[in-house]
């Protein structure tokens, strides 16, 4: 039988606003390195920062909590002049916090 993945808990939020400005800044790289960079690439990663600091600041500290969190509240998003969803960017941000987490999200690990 296989066992279920374990859930993937940060730490509790010290600066949730540094943390939001961090995200920003990475989510934009990361959407501006992935295809051409786009204007609307400030507005994802400025409204999917918002979300997540606000989570944090009522005390989520689960991933995918938090991830769930930006897809649902990106989809209100307009995204008819980007290349992205919010999947992609809800995928994104679970992505470069495993990354600052020094969590290896290859194959499964």
């Amino acid at each position: 039988m296989t066992e279920p993945i374990a859930a993937i808990t940060l730490p509790p939020a010290t600066n949730p606003q540094e943390e939001g400005l961090w995200l920003e800044t990475s989510l934009r790289s990361w959407l501006d390195g992935e295809f051409l960079p786009e204007l609307s690439n400030q507005s994802i990663a400025q409204r999917a920062a918002q979300v997540f600091v606000r989570h944090r600041m009522e005390g989520e500290n689960d991933l995918g909590s938090l991830v769930i969190a930006i897809v649902t509240e990106m989809q209100e998003f307009d995204f008819s002049k980007s290349f992205y969803s919010e999947f992609a960017v809800a995928n994104a941000v679970s992505d470069l916090l495993l990354d600052s987490l020094g969590i290896d999200r290859c194959c499964g690990q």
